[in-house]
Order: structure tokens, then C-alpha cells, then sequence
């Protein structure tokens, strides 16, 4: 009989273990060292075949930015079931905790990013921002459609990246939905760690910032850089890797991919992640220059209480339409419901009329963000029209000025 409860903090090397186990990894001293320390702050569960600790489930304590709200919203992490226990319902058993767990703690969404995309929809997740890796031929300057801003541009130090650059992210994060918050902890052992987890032959952290010393920046970007390799036809160019880019206006943030083209001993700027919107698209004077590698489902969210997501948010437009919810994990989220909502607030109650659309909530918490269209789910068939317009209708009141999205991978 498998157990599913509480992981003490005795157990979580066995945890790291298990989670090593399944992704096939072996880090470092340092890395299980910045592992367990994570898993420490964490809630954690576990799937427990006697004495053996055979599935784990842990969840970030974040809070998540939606359209005009920022709310409680737990990130999962190292999920896995080992190889010996396979198909016997122990993911299930976790999920199904997990959701128990948040859903009593009030908190009405829930989200993660998925190694595996085919599992998590049957939970109810729904991939709801997406991403794009774009790439600058840096072999020669950036051509750009509009003039850089020439505020002086300087180096900060990564001990003192997160008191300039913190505030900074923590305003922009408002502004898009999708953003996890990020702790101190987070930015000193994620986002500017000396050695990357991931890539060991790249450089420590670099942080560029734009205005003012005496000033509030106006922009920043976090950077690694690895040389080239090997000569002749075989050669590589040295690599400019951006983790992550902010600025307050397009000229801002032509200023600052002007700086990363131009880098010596480079050849390529690689920016995982960035937004499909992002505003480089638009201004790169030279498209063959500046292209788009890939493209990925980034966020999976999972309403929780759909009733308190939707009226938490803000809209866009007004709209009244029913919702048929299918909701197999949570049977308090399933059933017909009128939503009436508009730039004044929204309400959602239960309705005995006929439904304009039918979806599941995995549809439901795709389109949250107002990242995926309802109108595209019609087309793909997983979203039932029943009153013509009303997909329309709930699309212009989700809409939000700019994409939702996010790099915080966790």
C-alpha cells in the first residue's frame, strides 16, 4: 500500500535521489548543496511504498502576476515517480494531493513547467504563456528601425546586481502576467550563481544597466558569455547568452541589444525565453539578422478555484456569457456558470441557462493569462461554440496590452 504525505526535511537527500534518479542527473557537491537548500523552503510530498520513498512532489511558495492582480500561486517542482514504480497511480496520489493542499491553503491557481508535456493536462494544466529563443548575428553591428538611448550604460557588480536591478524586475513583473515572484534567495542561487547549472564553459554573471548613476535605471540585462571554439571550418563563434532583458522603453532596450551585439571576440547574441511580443522584432532593421529559432510552451497554469481567478483579474471589455466547465480533478470548479465581467470588476455564479461556450479547465487556464485565444481552441475543436460570437466576446474582454510570459524556469 503506497503512503501519500508530508516529506520531512530528514528525507529530502533521499528526495534529491529520487529526483536525480529520474532526470538522469548527477550534479556536484555545490548543486545538491543549492538543491536541498531549495527543497528546504518548499512544501514537499511524497509517495512513500513502505520504507521507500518512490514519488516526490515539491511546490515553490510564489505569488504569480495575472491582469491587474498578483495571486497566490504555488510553482511545482522535481516531480517525479521512480522507474520501479511506474504506471501505479503515484502521480495521480501526488497531484491530486498537491491540489487538495492548495486549494485549503486559498490559493486559486497553481502552476509549473512541464519536462514532459503530454502529462499535465489531464490534471487540469493548461500551457498558458509561451516562449521564443531569438538569435543576433553579432558578426556585424545591429541594424535597428530606431535611435538607441544614449544614457551612459554601466557594469554592476553581481553582489550588487539584486538591490539595483530587484526593484526594477519587481515593477516590470507587474506590468506582464505570467511573472512569478522571485526572492532574494532565488536571484543570488539562480539567476546570478557564479558557475550556470547547466553549461560550466560559461562566464559568471554580467548585469549592464542604462542611466544615471545618481538615478533609478531605466533598463537592464543579465548576461554570460562563452569564447569561440575550434578554427577553420569547424570554428564557433563566441556566444552571448541573455538571460534576461527588461527596459522601460523601446529605446532602452535598443540601447542595450546594440551593447551585447557589439561585444568582442563574439559572433552570436542567443536569448532563450523572451516574449513572442517581444519589441526587438519589430525594431531590428534586418529580420535575416535578428531571427527566431524556437518557439515553446513556457508556463502551464491550473485554475484551482476557477469562481476566484476570474473575478480576482481585471478585464479588458465587458462580457456576460455561460461557461460549461468540465473539471474532472475538482468537482467544485465543474458545472454551468454566468460570467459578467468588464474594466469594473466580475462576478461568477452558478446559471440554469443554456451555455455559449463548453470547455475544459485545462482550456480555461491556457486562455487565464491572455496568452492563447478562445476563438483558436474553437478552431481546434476543444472548445464548444454554442452561441456564435461569444468566443469573440470572452477574447476581447481576456486581452491584456502585452503577452503574458515568463523566463522564471523552476
Amino acid at each position: 500500500m503506497v503512503d501519500i504525505r508530508e516529506v520531512p526535511e530528514s528525507d529530502i537527500d533521499r528526495a534529491l535521489e529520487l529526483a536525480y534518479l529520474v532526470f538522469h542527473d548527477r550534479p556536484e557537491k555545490e548543486v545538491r548543496e543549492k538543491h536541498h537548500a531549495l527543497l528546504a523552503s518548499c512544501d514537499r510530498i511524497g509517495a512513500y511504498d513502505g520504507t521507500v520513498l518512490a514519488g516526490f512532489m515539491a511546490a515553490h511558495d510564489f505569488r504569480l502576476s495575472v491582469p491587474g492582480a498578483d495571486l497566490p500561486c504555488p510553482g511545482l517542482t522535481f516531480v517525479g515517480v521512480a522507474p520501479t514504480h511506474r504506471r501505479r497511480g503515484l502521480l495521480t496520489g501526488l497531484m491530486t494531493e498537491m491540489l487538495r493542499r492548495t486549494a485549503d491553503a486559498g490559493s486559486p491557481l497553481a502552476a509549473l513547467w512541464a519536462s514532459e508535456a503530454a502529462i499535465y493536462g489531464r490534471f487540469g494544466y493548461g500551457s498558458a504563456t509561451t516562449g521564443v529563443t531569438v538569435e543576433i548575428d553579432s558578426t556585424r553591428p545591429l541594424a535597428l528601425r530606431i535611435d538607441p538611448d544614449r544614457r551612459p550604460l554601466r557594469m554592476v557588480d553581481p553582489e550588487e546586481a539584486v538591490a539595483v536591478v530587484g526593484p526594477f524586475h519587481e515593477a516590470a513583473r507587474a506590468l506582464r502576467a505570467g511573472r512569478p515572484t522571485r526572492s532574494a534567495e532565488r536571484w543570488s542561487q539562480e539567476w546570478l550563481a557564479e558557475q550556470d547549472e547547466e553549461d560550466e564553459e560559461l562566464s559568471p554573471p554580467r548585469i549592464i544597466v542604462l542611466g544615471e548613476a545618481d538615478r533609478p535605471i531605466a533598463g537592464y540585462v543579465l548576461y554570460r558569455t562563452k569564447p569561440e571554439d575550434g578554427a577553420g571550418a569547424a570554428r564557433v563563434p563566441g556566444l552571448v547568452r541573455v538571460d534576461e532583458l527588461e527596459a522601460d522603453t523601446p529605446a532602452v532596450a535598443a540601447a542595450l541589444w546594440e551593447c551585447l551585439a557589439s561585444l568582442d571576440l563574439t559572433g552570436t547574441v542567443r536569448a532563450w525565453g523572451r516574449p513572442v511580443d517581444d519589441p526587438l522584432l519589430h525594431f531590428a532593421a534586418d529580420r535575416d539578422q535578428v531571427r527566431v529559432t524556437a518557439q515553446f510552451p513556457a508556463l502551464w497554469l491550473r485554475l484551482i478555484d476557477v469562481r476566484a481567478a476570474l473575478t480576482e483579474r481585471s478585464w479588458a471589455a465587458p462580457v456576460e456569457v455561460v461557461l460549461e466547465v468540465h473539471d474532472a480533478r475538482m468537482p467544485a470548479n465543474a458545472g454551468r456558470f454566468r460570467l459578467a465581467a468588464g474594466p469594473d470588476g466580475a462576478t461568477y455564479e452558478h446559471a440554469d441557462s443554456a451555455a455559449d461556450l463548453s470547455l475544459d479547465v485545462r482550456e480555461l487556464a491556457a486562455c487565464y493569462l491572455g496568452g492563447t485565444r478562445v476563438q483558436e481552441l474553437v478552431a481546434a475543436g476543444l472548445v464548444r461554440e454554442h452561441t456564435p460570437g461569444s468566443a469573440a466576446a470572452l477574447d476581447a474582454a481576456l486581452r491584456t496590452a502585452v503577452l503574458p510570459h515568463t523566463a522564471d524556469e523552476f
